[in-house]
Order: C-alpha cells, then structure tokens, then sequence
C-alpha cells in the first residue's frame, strides 16, 4: 500500500492513528519497504501535528484509520523486504528536551534488532507466553519493547485499544505478562479483584517510563505475590537496565545494565564511586545516533569518549543497580508521557492577566507527576483568583490535553536566585504534598 503511493527505503513515514493492528501491520510495512517510521502521541493537535510534518519531511502521513483499512484491503502483498544495513535508519521518534523543541531521536535497525533480542533473553519471552498489551503504541515502550518481545517470541497477544483498569483486570487470568507505567499499577490496586488468584498465570509484570514508588512496589508484590520488575530506558536508547528476572528485585531501583550495555555515573571529579550521585551515561549497541538534523544536540548528548548522557542523575550501589535521582532538566513524566514545561508556560503567558508561569511536576498518587502551574497575575486581573483558572486553561488549545495544569496556583511573586532565574526546585519542595493533602 505504501509501495504504491511511491514511499521508498529511507523515506520518512509519520503516523498518528488509534491503536490497532492495522497500525501494527502499518508498522511492520514501513520497516519491510526500508522507510523510518515516525509516530505521534494522538493527542497531539494539528498544530503540533504540523510542526512534526515540517521537521521530518515525510513521504507520506497516515492520520485516517479508515483509509487505512480501505487501503490495506485492496493492496497487493508484500513479498519481500528492502535490504537495511545495521546503521540504517529504522525509527524517528520524537523527543521532549531540556530546551527549545522537540527532537527526534534516530533509531537504527542495528538498535531495535539487538536491544529486541537482549530483552528476549533476559525476561525469558517464549512461545507459550500470553502478553498483555495495554500500552500505547506512539512511543518506545509499547511499540519496541512490548511488541518486539511478543513478535519475536511469537507468542500471543491480548491487544487491548487502551488501558481500563477494569478490562485490564479481566483479562489477567488468561496472560502471563504485562507491561505497563506505574498509574497503571496504582489504578489496579484501586481495584478489589486485583489479587493473588486474578495473577495465577502471571510470570512477569513490568514497569516503566516513569519512577513506581517503593510503597507501590510493596503492595503490588502483597497483594498478588509477584514482584513488579523494573527497568530503565528512554527513546534515544530503548531499554538501559533491567532489574533481575531471576534474583532479588530491589525496590526503588531499575537494576544494573542490560547485557552488552554499560551504564556509568558521572561526577564532577570524574566517574563516581558507589553511592555517589551524578550524571547517568551509557553506551552499547541500544544508543541511536543521535537527533534527526540537530548535530549540535546530537554533539552536546555525547561525551568525548563516546558515551550517551541521559540527562538523569542517579548513582549505583556496590552491585551495579541504578537508583535514579531525578532529572538534570526539569521535564514532567505524568503516567508515563513526557512533558515540556516550557511550552505549558509559553502558552499561558499568552494570557493577557499573567504576568508570568513557573509550570512543574509535583508528585501524584496515581499519575507520577502531575502538571502543576504557578501562575502570578497583573494585579488588575480583578476577581477571585482561584477562579481565573478555567480561563487560563482557554490558552492551552493548542497543546495535547495531557499537557495541561492538574492545578493551577495563583501566586504573588515567583522564588527566583541573584541572576534572576526562577527556582523550580524550591517550587518543588515547597509544595511537594499538594496532591496528597
């Protein structure tokens, strides 16, 4: 189908539609053709839908499911594949930064092929496993890692359109895997029937993309008598770390490097020792690249020995486990989905009674990090201010609903240091409860 609309090996193909498998078989038809694959959180609006547009330069987007589906139907088999070399481009995925916008971070088939087969290996995919898919398929976790694992096991799958923690409940007792983020966690033990009978065929349930409490951890492994296993990735190296499949799972941290995969910390006097915080590095066959056309970020993201800077702080214990720290920038993981703060802030200067935005993740029972604002206005506003917040939230239009503020604070003055810069991480520490009041 793609073939016959003149898409090519090397051309990039963005996608944003509803999970499916027709997305899946989309997926799979992009890599055959030797195209890259690019998609898009469906969230995301036709704004931000047009930046992606003119920064990748595809040949074709697919944002019409029925087309989709009308266009497979009728197309001719695929019988062969493009012959792709380890460094061809396979993926561009698109990245939040500490700075400016997005990016799109290069993955390689050489990168999907042996982080697929490493992971394989160290969770013990076989055959007779049943995966729960309950993940979106718009970033790594779902698409690279959960897929991946399941298609080169060749092991079935219960491909379900969304996570709902009551159809994710019924389905347990037929898997024997799930992955997911740590909402998902959170919202099952919100549910009664979430327990050691509805788990009996589980084996392995995975958690990611955002830190899961050690309290989480604890009373998922009570509850149902499996240990969630942790791991550590990021779309620009897919899967990092693993906790154990066989050994102690250490709550609170995302275990050491996966096979073939160093992992270090940096500080300031040089690779840390154990216990001491820094930097997070690593390399191995996982590291893409770089980013698509920004060779002064690809630059900047590498050391001179060739080693990846996650941009996450953490430090290893004496056994090699990563216990991560938090991040070197100041960007949100709310259920798992990465958020610029600048853009939220951006916006809501627009407004006309903001004077100014400070926009951070405050930590959050069920999402992670909830998207929290603090917004000074001019004193003419008028009105109460608590009310000015569904006005405030008219400015947010044009960014994914994901993005917006859980809350908004309104504040006479912002904590700024002596060079005027505002303190995010005193906005943090001072209202660290706010969502557990």
């Amino acid at each position: 189908w793609l073939g016959s609309q003149g898409v090519a090996a090397g051309d990039r193909v963005v996608v944003q539609i509803p999970k499916s498998s027709d997305a899946v078989a989309l997926y799979l038809g992009v890599l055959r053709l030797g195209a890259v694959y690019v998609p898009l959180n469906t969230a995301y609006t036709e704004a931000e839908v047009d930046w992606f547009v003119s920064d990748a330069e595809p040949a074709a987007v697919v944002r019409d499911a029925a087309a989709l589906a009308a266009g497979l139907e009728r197309a001719k088999p695929l019988t062969g594949f493009a012959d792709r070399r380890d460094d061809d481009l396979a993926a561009l995925v698109y990245t939040s930064g500490t700075t400016g916008r997005p990016k799109g971070a290069m993955l390689t088939h050489g990168n999907l092929a042996s982080n697929s087969l490493t992971l394989n290996e160290a969770w013990a995919f076989e055959p007779g496993d049943v995966l729960l898919h309950a993940l979106p398929i718009f970033h790594v976790h779902g698409l690279m890692v959960a897929l991946h694992t399941a298609m080169l096991s060749a092991c079935e799958m219960i491909f379900l359109e969304r996570f709902d923690a009551a159809e994710v409940l019924a389905c347990l007792p037929e898997a024997t895997v799930m992955m997911g983020v740590p909402t998902y966690y959170s919202r099952l033990m919100a549910l009664d029937g979430f327990d050691a009978a509805t788990c009996g065929r589980i084996r392995l349930l995975v958690s990611g993309s955002a830190p899961m409490t050690a309290e989480l951890h604890r009373a998922v492994a009570e509850r149902t008598g499996c240990e969630v296993l942790e791991r550590y990735g990021m779309s620009e190296a897919l899967m990092i770390t693993s906790n154990p499949y066989h050994g102690p799972r250490v709550a609170g941290t995302v275990g050491p490097g996966l096979p073939g995969i160093e992992v270090r910390v940096w500080g300031d006097d040089g690779c840390a020792p154990p216990g001491q915080a820094g930097m997070v590095q690593v390399r191995g066959p996982n590291v893409g690249p770089g980013y698509w056309r920004r060779p002064d970020a690809t630059a900047e993201s590498r050391t001179a020995d060739g080693w990846f800077i996650t941009g996450d702080i953490g430090r290893l214990d004496d056994q090699g486990r990563l216990r991560l720290e938090g991040r070197a920038g100041d960007m949100i993981i709310s259920a798992g989905l990465n958020i610029y703060p600048v853009e939220v802030e951006q916006a809501l200067d627009g407004h006309p009674a903001v004077v100014e935005s400070a926009v951070v993740g405050l930590e959050h029972p069920d999402l992670g990090e909830a998207v929290t604002a603090f917004v000074v206005l001019e004193p003419d506003a008028g009105g109460d201010p608590d009310e000015q917040a569904p006005d405030l939230a008219g400015t947010l239009d044009d960014l994914a609903r994901f993005k917006h503020p859980k809350l908004y604070v309104i504040v006479d003055e912002l904590p700024r240091n002596a060079m005027g810069k505002v303190l995010k991480a005193e906005l943090r520490a001072l209202h660290a409860d706010l969502f557990s009041k």
